[in-house]
């Protein structure tokens, strides 16, 4: 994660106040997905994370409402997953989530994820706070029901050591996970900084929560353990907590950053880390997040687009 973006999320305000959002009517499942095929043939489809147009968005040269189309158009993805941060004032929007479900349906593209942030801790370790937090996630699970969503990214952050922070989280993610069990919703956490990004942590947490619905979303980048300043200076192997978390793992991050002069990703070996999800037994969707900044984002999404055809081809 980067520092602009944890900036950003600490940023990010919660909503009070909790209501039902109606099932919805519409879906956001094209009639015809021209990706379908992919899990047929292989074990991914690609999806494209709205964090990879982070720039673009706070600029507003686009807007959530233009995800949709941008990423069918531009990069001929189908699939996408959202940042709540994009529209966090129209979880119970319906007349938005409406004009939102429009523009997927018209260009066939398949609400995914949301990625949810600036919710309060799961971790958290006084009972009160995390409840809350909680209860502030509880719209999410219902917009990404009316969307048409399978999932919400959620974070197990909290302040404590880590067997205090796993205990809480365990907690806030198994009450979390019995509200979204009710409507059919996932809830996954990502490597996401702190005690998250040491993945035999996450793996344990996952283990001792016990809920079908609750998993993983492993990030290929997002290991580093502790931070001075900007840099990283303790870092989980990646390849190992990739491994400890796809047992639980419900989608994938296919994190990118910058590329080599043959379009290999320089940070992460894209071959040795789709071989451990893949051999996982995963089926379901890699998505695209770059977050690089010697590329323009539509250059970065393409080429990391094109990676992860190419392996997706050279291994199956």
């Amino acid at each position: 994660m980067t520092n602009n973006r944890r900036k950003f999320i600490q940023q990010v305000s919660g909503l009070a106040g909790i209501a039902l959002i109606p099932s919805s009517l519409y879906s956001c499942i094209a009639k015809k997905n021209p990706n379908a095929a992919d899990l047929q043939n292989s074990f991914f489809e690609i999806s494209l994370a709205e964090w990879s147009l982070h720039k673009e968005l706070f600029s507003k040269k686009i807007t959530n409402l233009d995800f949709p189309v941008v990423a069918k158009k531009e990069f001929g993805i189908s699939a996408i997953e959202y940042v709540n941060a994009f529209f966090k004032d129209k979880a119970k929007d319906t007349n938005y989530l409406n004009e939102l479900l429009m523009r997927c349906n018209d260009n066939g593209v398949k609400n995914h994820l949301i990625m949810c942030d600036g919710e309060g801790n799961l971790g958290e370790l006084d009972n009160a706070k995390r409840m809350q937090a909680v209860e502030n996630h509880y719209k999410w699970v219902e917009a990404a029901k009316y969307l048409g969503c399978a999932t919400i990214r959620v974070n197990a952050y909290g302040v404590g050591t880590a067997a205090e922070v796993k205990t809480a989280a365990i907690d806030g993610l198994g009450r979390l996970g019995e509200f979204a069990s009710k409507v059919g919703i996932n809830v996954i956490v990502e490597n996401h900084g702190g005690y998250s990004s040491d993945g035999s942590w996450l793996s344990s947490v996952m283990k001792e929560v016990g809920k079908k619905n609750v998993g993983t979303l492993p990030d290929f980048n997002n290991f580093c353990l502790t931070r001075q300043g900007n840099k990283c200076i303790e870092e989980y192997d990646r390849y190992k907590g990739t491994l400890e978390m796809m047992p639980y793992a419900k989608a994938v991050s296919a994190k990118s950053l910058d590329f080599d002069a043959q379009g290999n990703c320089i940070e992460t070996d894209y071959v040795k880390m789709l071989k451990i999800v893949k051999d996982s037994g995963f089926k379901g969707y890699v998505g695209i997040e770059y977050e690089g900044d010697k590329l323009g984002e539509y250059e970065g999404i393409k080429k990391t687009k094109a990676l992860l055809e190419r392996v997706r081809a050279e291994i199956g």
